[in-house]
């Protein structure tokens, strides 16, 4: 029986499961491994307070690490209580971000002062989730940064790509290192300074001399590098100080290298972030680490506040992947010890996410740790931390035990030719999970093959139909295996991505889940080259639209030559610069080469939010999506695979879903692990603190950056950990129902060499596959969802079924042409209308005699009966008097049909403006650009939009 099966089924509990389904006073800490049924144990425990105790859904937060795992936890713990899905539709089981953001927009509007900010957080606030968007934004600030601040110009010079301190801040932000404005909050600055103990400790493992003392430490061997493509200042001691002479490198080098005078890099990092800070809250957003800082800042400050928020029973799923700060929340939303954390430290995988393993494998140590420093100058913390009980849950629902005693092994692998590894401590952690399948016909197997996509092509089509490869069917019978019950998981996204390509040559059905590298599209690259043809007719946006067009690289080096470009391409990029608008630049790219489907709809959604949230000009736009494209920046991918469809995904898109047949591939030196290891300018690391990494100095007359010989050398004491790593194995392992198949190509990796499978040599005979048209799937890329109140534009609430009778027109086109005439006339640039509609909209605007403003955001947030939703759109012309605002908006239409649905529209603009203006008088009206028209409307009532959102919902 799989793990999806007996939630869907609703069986009895097992024995442990009980135990913690019943167990409802006191701590707990729940060690759930993969496939145990955490999810049905969870709701059931939920219902059972519901049903045993005095609370209510209100005294109950339930905290899950996704909004569709909270949504999932709904419906399965409405089947257990008596409770009805609308009474739960406000409980608050949600993510910790949706728990911060609630909690500012209740009550955090002056939390920002709290840490010295002059300024708030509105209800309007955007949550920044796209991190390209963020990027932008961060760059915009960074400039503005360093010109403001002339005495960091050598700590600044060093830095070559600014978003990685927009890294710094997010982890520094994770760990509850927040800074104020004369200072850091709380104890923050004891972080950076670093722990010598914690480092000693370190160094002192990695100087012990190994082989019983006769062979030197693997520090001293490391040191051997010592310098080796470096360039150091003239201080730095030489390679013979720091190894010593005997086994080991001499003990005093720990603090040397420890020591280092950082008191002008902990004041740039101090006022870079809390700038940002300021910046963000200017600009109207915060990202995700900055809502959980300033709920953490509220809750640790406002008593009052926080003893009335408190919850009687928390809950965290994944806890596993908290991070430390997500830890204290949870203890600050605690009103007594009944708090439940369930995970599994063996699936902690999410460290580039801040996650902390530390938080489950030291829950007690840490539980008391932070509830003492939480409570160090107020009692924050009203309950007993001393005593936490521990449930494991030990029956698997998903794998045979052949899988599951296998999967052991890959926790105690070595990643590399140098790691080592605690066996005896790690196998003492580990809780091993008893399988309940029925069947054990378990095959588990490893190929390599120096074409590594075709083997694996080959081995799919051995193994679809196959009776030895044999997977449990729903009735619980066995039977041969279909496409769909296989899923290839890789640990390096690009590797997918070929696998993919390969696939579609041959035919074979297969949808690439996990992530698509945005800016290496062809819609990306050919945006890119059109930009830079119009920002400086360069050679560099010429070359490529020459290639995509079909010339060869001949024909391309002489017409560069020449300058002798197609007449039809002259004439394309003429028409690009009369669409001064950016927006409609991408618009005419992507419709001139036929790009419409969903990577140019999420491409052009990421500029135009880019371009919307920011004041980047066209030339940093291009030298932002040149960075996307050479750093391989992301958006997730989803499909709509086939019924019958191989799926391939990342090992961490996979986690919590289950496959009978798991092939794991790239099993490859330098792949899993990968080889390259962090390179950030500025980095922090617990033990150790702030350092940097490059130093500019003008120690020989001359100015240069050197390396930083003390970072250096700290770095090669810090041994880099490979435990998620192996987790990450783990997981891949665990995700196999059945059977099991690694592959790898000429170079395999340590891991497939010291688990216990014998690697045979693979064969390439791929066979044409014969699919039906419906086995195949296209990428659908989507926007990322929002955090936080539902967002809606005005056109949501249209019905636009009324166009239908709407037979004359001159198309989207052309309203997209008039609306940029518009724009361009009102900002005063000398332009001359092509039509009568833009010569109407010409006099129009001359006849205005007042303030005007063109493309305003608004944004006018409501509390429906789902929760607090926001409409927001973009005014087309503003029109402000001494005691009037008027509202314009542009219609290209031939008739007045649509005119009820228009009035929608402009009442969302109207609520807004006459909030902002309330000592004014408020219009709109709808300027029919064709008839020389301007029509007023009389707005809806806010109640007449809260009743159609309320059927918009429903």
């Amino acid at each position: 029986m799989s793990e999806a099966t007996q939630q869907q089924a609703g069986p009895s509990p097992n024995k442990k499961q009980r135990e913690l389904i019943n167990n409802l006073d006191g701590t707990y800490l729940v060690d759930a491994g993969a496939g145990t049924g955490k999810t049905f144990a969870i709701t059931r425990r939920y219902a059972n307070i519901l049903d045993s105790t005095d609370a209510t859904p209100e005294d109950i937060l339930l905290i899950t690490f996704t909004r569709n795992a909270a949504t999932e936890m709904k419906d399965r713990i409405v089947r257990h209580c008596d409770y009805s899905a609308s009474e739960l539709s406000d409980a608050p089981i949600q993510t910790f971000h949706s728990v911060c953001h609630d909690i500012l927009q209740e009550h955090g509007f002056d939390a920002p002062t709290r840490l010295g900010i002059d300024d708030h957080i509105p209800s309007t606030v955007r949550i920044i989730e796209d991190d390209i968007v963020e990027e932008a934004l961060f760059t915009e600030f960074f400039e503005q940064f360093t010109d403001e601040h002339p005495e960091y110009e050598d700590t600044l010079r060093p830095i070559t790509d600014p978003t990685e301190l927009l890294g710094l801040i997010g982890q520094l932000a994770s760990k509850g290192v927040f800074p104020t404005n004369n200072g850091w909050y709380r104890n923050g600055e004891d972080h950076l300074t670093g722990d010598f103990t914690a480092f000693k400790q370190q160094f002192d493992e990695l100087n012990e001399p190994r082989n019983g003392g006769s062979k030197q430490s693997r520090l001293r061997s490391k040191l051997g590098r010592y310098g080796r493509d470096k360039c150091y200042r003239p201080d730095a001691p030489t390679k013979s100080e720091l190894r010593g002479d005997g086994k080991q490198v001499p003990e005093e080098v720990a603090s040397r290298i420890f020591e280092e005078e950082r008191n002008e890099l902990r004041d740039f990092v101090h006022d870079l972030y809390f700038e940002y800070l300021e910046f963000a809250l200017a600009r109207n957003y915060l990202n995700f680490g900055f809502l959980q800082l300033f709920a953490f800042v509220l809750l640790c400050e406002d008593h009052a506040l926080r003893e009335k928020i408190g919850f009687e029973y928390l809950m965290v799923d994944e806890f596993q992947d908290s991070s430390e700060i997500q830890f204290k929340l949870a203890l600050l939303l605690s009103d007594t010890d009944n708090i439940c954390v369930v995970g599994d430290w063996k699936q902690s995988i999410y460290s580039f996410q801040y996650a902390a393993v530390e938080n489950i494998l030291e829950f007690e140590d840490r539980l008391a740790e932070f509830a003492a420093d939480l409570n160090t100058d107020y009692p924050r913390i009203p309950f007993d931390t001393s005593e936490a009980h521990t449930i494991e849950l030990e029956e698997n629902y998903r794998s045979t035990q052949t899988i599951l005693d296998f999967s052991e092994e890959s926790l105690v692998a070595s990643a590399t030719q140098y790691d080592s590894v605690d066996e005896s401590a790690v196998r003492d952690r580990i809780v091993s999970l008893q399988s309940t399948a029925d069947y054990d016909n378990t095959r588990i197997e490893a190929l390599q093959h120096e074409n590594e996509h075709e083997a694996i092509l080959t081995a799919v089509g051995d193994i679809v139909g196959n009776d030895e490869y044999e997977v449990e069917d729903e009735d619980g019978s066995l039977r041969p295996p279909r496409y769909g019950d296989i899923a290839v998981l890789t640990r390096t996204r690009d590797f997918g991505r070929e696998l993919q390509e390969a696939a579609d040559e041959h035919g074979l059905p297969m949808s690439y889940e996990g992530g698509i590298e945005l800016f290496r599209t062809d819609q990306a690259k050919l945006l890119l080259a059109w930009l830079r043809i119009l920002e400086s007719n360069a050679d560099r946006g010429w070359a490529p639209v020459l290639e995509y067009a079909g010339y060869s690289l001949d024909e391309v080096e002489q017409i560069l030559e020449t300058r002798s470009f197609p007449e039809k391409m002259l004439e394309f990029r003429e028409s690009l610069s009369s669409a001064e608008s950016l927006g409609g630049v991408i618009r005419r790219v992507f419709n001139h080469y036929g790009f419409n489907g969903s990577r140019a709809d999420m491409l052009l959604h990421t500029v135009e939010s880019i371009r919307d949230t920011t004041a980047l000009t066209r030339g940093d736009l291009i030298r932002f999506i040149a960075q996307g494209i050479e750093e391989g920046s992301t958006h997730e991918v989803n499909t709509s695979a086939g019924e019958n469809s191989v799926t391939v995904q990342t090992i961490h898109a996979t986690k919590g879903l289950e496959h009978p047949i798991v092939i794991m591939v790239n099993m490859n030196s330098g792949r899993f692990p990968p080889s390259s290891g962090g390179n950030s300018t500025v980095m922090y690391d617990e033990s150790v603190g702030l350092r940097q990494r490059k130093v500019y100095a003008e120690d020989h007359g001359s100015p240069y950056i050197y390396d930083n010989w003390q970072t250096d050398t700290l770095k090669k004491c810090l041994a880099r950990n490979h435990d998620e790593e192996r987790r990450l194995l783990y997981v891949a392992i665990t995700r196999a129902e059945n059977h099991l198949l690694f592959t790898t190509g000429e170079d395999p990796n340590e891991f497939i060499q010291e688990l216990s499978v014998e690697v045979e040599a693979g064969e390439v005979d791929v066979p044409q596959f014969k699919t039906n048209a419906e086995e195949r799937s296209e990428l659908e890329v989507t926007a990322p969802s929002r955090e936080g109140p539902v967002g809606y534009s005005p056109h949501s609430l249209m019905d636009e079924t009324v166009y239908e009778d709407i037979e004359e027109g001159e198309g989207k086109e052309f309203g997209n042409q008039v609306h940029d005439f518009a724009e361009r006339y009102a900002l005063g640039e000398k332009i001359e209308p092509r039509n009568e509609d833009e010569q109407h909209v010409r006099s129009l605007i001359d006849s205005l005699s007042g303030e005007i403003h063109v493309e305003e955001n608004a944004y006018l947030p409501l509390k429906t009966a789902i929760g607090r939703v926001t409409l927001s759109g973009v005014i087309d012309l503003l029109h402000i008097t001494s005691n009037r605002v008027e509202i314009i908006d542009y219609k290209t239409d031939r008739s007045r049909l649509a005119e009820s649905e228009y009035r929608k529209q402009l009442s969302v603009y109207y609520h807004v403006l006459a909030n902002l203006y309330p000592d004014k008088t408020v219009e709109s009206a709808i300027f029919y650009t064709e008839s020389d028209t301007l029509v007023s409307v009389d707005p809806l009532s806010i109640e007449d939009l809260h009743r159609l959102l309320n059927q918009l919902e429903l």
